[in-house]
């Protein structure tokens, strides 16, 4: 089992960029929530940014939820805009960073 991590790194331009490596039973709307959260310096139960007004939660657990014959999925890369920033949700963890322009 992964233990989560949150690093936080200036990045280029000394933007805020966050990398969330979540654990293995951790699902990945509830990840991308926690990056999120960090992301804009909110509480997860208190933030105003909502997962769902930018991507289907369940869809997204769905899309690196374990195959038919239980083998976890090692590939796959979700990409969407959240405000200013660009969240990229892999297997293992969740990005944050400020848009490219």
């Amino acid at each position: 089992m992964t233990e989560r991590r949150i690093s936080e790194s200036p990045g280029c331009e000394f933007e805020r960029r966050i990398q969330y490596e979540r654990a293995t039973d951790e699902p990945p709307s509830i990840a991308t929530a926690m990056a999120l959260a960090q992301y804009f310096d909110d509480d997860v139960e208190a933030t105003s940014v909502r997962l769902y007004d930018y991507v289907d939660p369940d869809a997204l657990d769905a899309l690196f939820a374990e195959t038919n014959r239980g083998a976890s999925r090692t590939t796959g890369t979700v990409e969407f805009q959240v405000e200013d920033a660009t969240v990229r949700v892999t297997p293992d963890r969740v990005e944050v960073s400020p848009n490219n322009g």
